[in-house]
């Protein structure tokens, strides 16, 4: 059912009529309800141009059709057909989901086109006086009634096309031929689990392409055809990733990593089975684990709350994680049969999901903020175990992926942060709320840096979709766009290749209000990017440690 409240239109009607004097003041009129009455047979195409329009009372005339047109008033909230000699229903009012009330009383109708249960957001459907057949009024006759037969009949609709067209894969540059260079793709995934996969949510979808059973097919088939080296999955059920992923996975020569969301360790065991996580894969040819890594946001809240209420009570209540994987390149993997210089080349693989809601935004960056201090630890833990030569370990010595559901748009504070290395103190995200005092915490500098007004990191990042190449990464009736990201070192890497975007047009064409849908099992679409891995060179000051290169701030 639809989350706000409707309010029918008045039927006391109240005409006004403009005045000359109004008129020739340029007064502008603006109605959004119409009404058409006196035993009327057929309607002018004129009608449908009334784009504007959020009521239509057509009752009470003699209308024996309603042209398929009518799907051109796409605002319509209210639709009153009773009291007409209706024998049939266009199939194309089931694209008129904006409607929450349908009136089609007393008219001649025998049967009802099952699209009409695509009107999710209906709240009132009249039918009574039709000859319609038995099973249909009793069901329309039960207790909600309105809404089952809505959801038998969206249930039962035959689903078109019959497949997907393939996403396009976007070749921004050729391998550099030159040097020797490891290239591999990452997969970032949102797959949408079991438990938010409710009709109260996505009431547009049928409720046999929502259950976990079929939909779960559709994920896989969609991680296994990637085929990616690494694959980052958010949302993952703590059952799922042992019986489904890692199983199905690991016969095709995977590893991996999963945590649950912190609530996993307060709930009874069998609840635990479906509390979601984050999980890292990788291919065991290509990739050697080191170490992993779960960070637990509420937990660093807690540690470095330093007495901030606001800290306390709106970060640290979520109990949203990250995990990180520290992997060893296999040598093979660098082309040209040269190797690299080092001994041994690590990568740091992260993969996070941030806190959902949008009135939270400044959760959302400071989620963000202690994920990237805690990878700078364990960076710095990693290139200092690698560099015996050096007197300092240098984090922005490892090449980092990271892949996040970060519920952030581009224009965010989250995104800002990632991609400039840093963001004000006094951002609009944080809602200007007293954070000041731990956020230097979060600070590449840390407590006693020089913080310049800003939280700042050192990694430096870039975004691999950039330029808008995906227009929305989330597809729902109520939000679309881009809220998953792959990031990586653009010191140490570039990328090669992507995979775009589903064809717009396919899904204008094929009133796809929203995902998940029948050929599309989650709400978010995945990331692919092929990325390419520099070998590093000496580091000049210090040629025995060889880990990185020059970075140019």
């Amino acid at each position: 059912m639809p989350k706000e409240k409707y309010d029918p239109p008045d039927p006391r009607r109240c005409y006004t009529i403009m005045s000359a004097e109004e008129a020739a003041n340029g007064k502008k009129s603006y109605w959004a309800e119409l009404e058409i009455s006196g035993r009327v047979r057929s309607l002018s195409s004129a009608l449908w141009t009334l784009t504007h329009l959020t009521a239509l009372h057509i009752n009470d005339n003699n209308l024996s059709r309603i042209p398929p047109d009518i799907a051109k008033l796409p605002h319509l909230v209210y639709l009153n057909l009773s009291s007409n000699k209706l024998r049939s229903l266009p199939a194309e009012l089931g694209n008129m989901v904006s409607l929450r009330e349908l009136l089609l009383n007393n008219n001649l109708l025998r049967v009802l086109p099952y699209e009409l249960g695509r009107l999710f957001q209906l709240q009132t459907l009249g039918l009574k006086g039709n000859p319609l057949s038995q099973d249909i009024l009793n069901l329309y006759q039960e207790p909600d009634g309105t809404r089952k037969l809505l959801n038998y009949m969206l249930d039962n609709l035959a689903v078109h096309p019959e497949q997907l067209p393939q996403r396009p894969w976007i070749t921004l540059t050729e391998r550099n031929q030159m040097i020797p260079t490891a290239m591999f793709t990452v997969m970032c995934y949102n797959v949408l689990c079991d438990k938010y996969a409710t009709r109260q949510l996505y009431g547009y979808c049928p409720s046999w392409a929502l259950n976990w059973e079929y939909r779960k097919k559709g994920i896989m088939e969609e991680i296994t055809s990637c085929d990616a080296d690494i694959i980052s999955l958010q949302e993952v059920e703590t059952e799922q990733y042992y019986t489904l992923f890692m199983d199905t996975l690991k016969e095709r020569g995977y590893d991996g990593y999963f945590c649950p969301k912190s609530r996993a360790k307060l709930v009874s065991e069998q609840e635990r089975k479906h509390v979601d996580g984050c999980a890292v894969f990788f291919k065991t040819e290509k990739f050697t684990l080191v170490q992993k890594h779960t960070v637990e946001f509420n937990q660093v809240a807690m540690a470095n709350s330093e007495g901030s209420e606001v800290m306390l009570n709106r970060v640290m209540t979520k109990d949203n994680i990250g995990v990180a994987v520290l992997l060893e390149v296999n040598k093979d993997m660098f082309s040209g049969g040269m190797k690299p210089l080092q001994e041994r080349q690590l990568i740091l693989v992260a993969n996070a999901h941030m806190h959902w809601d949008p009135e939270y935004s400044d959760v959302k960056l400071i989620q963000t903020m202690m994920f990237l201090s805690e990878l700078k630890s364990i960076a710095e833990r990693a290139s200092g175990s690698l560099a015996t030569g050096s007197p300092t370990s240098d984090p922005s010595s490892i090449p980092i992926v990271l892949c996040a559901d970060l519920n952030s748009l581009p224009d965010s504070g989250v995104v800002e942060y990632l991609s400039d290395g840093g963001v004000a103190e006094n951002h609009k995200d944080f809602k200007e709320l007293r954070y000041n005092e731990c956020l230097t915490n979060f600070s590449c500098n840390g407590k006693n840096g020089n913080s310049d007004g800003s939280i700042t990191h050192n990694f430096q990042l870039k975004s691999a979709y950039e330029n808008s190449l995906m227009p929305y990464t989330n597809y729902t009736y109520d939000f679309k766009g881009v809220i998953d990201y792959i990031f990586f070192s653009k010191t140490h890497m570039s990328v090669l290749g992507l995979l775009g975007p589903l064809d717009s047009q396919w899904l204008s064409d094929n009133s796809i209000t929203g995902c998940p849908h029948p050929h599309i099992p989650s709400d978010h679409f995945s990331l692919l990017a092929q990325l390419e891995l520099h070998p590093p060179l000496p580091h000049p000051l210090n040629p025995l440690n060889g880990l990185h290169l020059p970075v140019h701030r």
